[in-house]
């Protein structure tokens, strides 16, 4: 496995080394052999989830040696694929991972500080950087609204709609692009995520924020690439003091399911604000029994 992946680092250029390795480069190198024939070393999710662990502890070590920060690229890139994550479970459905009560409590106040009270603006809100309200507002809606990571890549300056809010002007609900899984959708925000995106949105315009996207990369409307989105919500639920276990953000999805089921939403009903197949409901029912708090 090693020898076939240094072969491989050392074929780029610029070379790839234990001291530059990143996700783009793990990104590339699973691109590289997707759909090849075992016999010309494809990459099954079982492989790669030993190749990757065995990068991991690579990195480790060499960090161990050098006395510096370990290279995390690799078990963010298994964080970031389910089907690899999952590949040697005995069960390729696992309960889903959610915030307790608390730590949804502490995340909602962490990202809910990057919008003004009372209609004021602190001097701490004031200096925060428009990409800091972004990453926090694209993750309020992943917890507020139940969206992938995918989802609020996808997201246009069209998704929020206002009509029908009880606020004027205040967005309500998200239409979701469509993909190559997934129809397009309708999904509601919780009230605090949706007072955060309406702030991201005067945000949004004030920085002059070009481009469709309705969370772009930068400031000329470039998508925002998922490794990237990925280590901002990481940092963002980080930042708010909690772990950054195995699951990322995917968490948030999960919970915001638990809490609609919880409050009595019919399970095809949140599937559909979910984008996904009703079946897949039950295995949050595997959970439900157990009387779980959840905001």
């Amino acid at each position: 496995m090693w020898d076939s992946f240094s072969e491989w680092c050392l074929g780029q250029a610029p070379r790839v080394t234990l001291d530059n390795l990143g996700l783009e480069d793990l990104h590339a190198y699973q691109a590289a052999r997707y759909g090849r024939k075992a016999s010309d070393h494809a990459l099954s999710p079982r492989y790669v989830l030993r190749l990757m662990r065995h990068i991991d502890r690579v990195m480790r070590h060499h960090a161990a040696r050098t006395d510096v920060e370990p290279n995390t690229a690799a078990s963010d890139w298994i964080a970031m694929h389910p089907e690899v994550r999952f590949a040697e479970a005995e069960r390729q459905d696992p309960l889903p991972d959610y915030l307790t009560a608390a730590e949804a409590r502490q995340l909602i106040v962490h990202v809910s500080a990057a919008r003004p009270r009372a209609g004021r603006i602190s001097a701490a809100l004031a200096a925060m950087s428009w990409q800091e309200v972004r990453n926090r507002a694209s993750v309020g809606l992943q917890l507020g609204a139940g969206l992938t990571p995918g989802d609020v890549r996808a997201l246009t300056v069209d998704s929020p709609i206002t009509l029908g809010s009880r606020v004027r002007g205040r967005p309500w609900k998200l239409q979701v692009p469509g993909n190559g899984t997934s129809q397009p959708r309708e999904t509601p925000i919780a009230p605090w995520a949706a007072e955060l995106l309406q702030y991201w949105l005067q945000v949004r315009q004030d920085a002059r924020v070009a481009g469709a996207f309705l969370f772009p990369s930068t400031r000329t409307g470039k998508p925002w690439r998922a490794d990237s989105q990925y280590m901002n919500a990481r940092q963002v639920l980080e930042d708010a003091g909690m772990d950054s276990r195995a699951g990322g953000s995917f968490r948030l999805r999960h919970s915001f399911a638990l809490r609609q089921l919880r409050r009595g939403t019919l399970p095809e009903q949140v599937a559909q604000w979910m984008g996904v197949e009703p079946a897949e409901m039950k295995r949050y029912e595997r959970v439900l029994p157990a009387h779980i708090e959840v905001v």
